[in-house]
């Protein structure tokens, strides 16, 4: 297994664009699933030049990624930058291959000179083992996170 970034191994950027509108997009209309995927690459081509994607490979396979986003969260716009995308294939699943996306990205940030990145969720328990404290519920319940760095 071996993480690295996403802008450097561009092959991969139609199967992270399509792992995250079906992780956290809202459903294509259809006929127009080919323009949009087109659209959101090439968007996520550009994030990639500020912001990176580190993703994990087993052989050539792409395992799951993580990334910082510029803003995650349109009604916090000020907070920056947002730890975003942790994702790890099903069948790769229950092996701690989050923790190291995790530690990279935070890594990452660090030689980036952010002090504080930020997170959004509805998931229970789970980024506090990573040290991240709660910050604050959103509107729509989603519960905002931070780590100082």
């Amino acid at each position: 297994m071996k993480i690295c970034y996403l802008k450097d191994n561009i092959k991969y950027i139609e199967e992270f664009v399509l792992i995250c509108h079906e992780e956290w997009g809202t459903p294509w209309e259809k006929g127009e699933e080919k323009d949009k995927l087109n659209k959101k690459v090439e968007k996520e081509k550009l994030r990639l030049e500020k912001f990176p994607t580190l993703i994990l490979l087993d052989d050539d396979n792409l395992v799951g990624f993580v990334s910082l986003f510029e803003n995650d969260l349109d009604e916090k716009n000020y907070l920056t930058p947002w730890y975003a995308t942790l994702y790890i294939k099903e069948e790769y699943r229950g092996r701690h291959l989050s923790k190291m996306l995790n530690d990279a990205i935070i890594k990452e940030a660090k030689k980036l000179n952010y002090k504080k990145i930020y997170l959004k969720t509805e998931l229970e328990n789970f980024y506090e083992k990573y040290g991240f404290k709660f910050l604050e519920q959103t509107s729509s319940g989603e519960k905002i996170y931070y780590l100082d760095i």
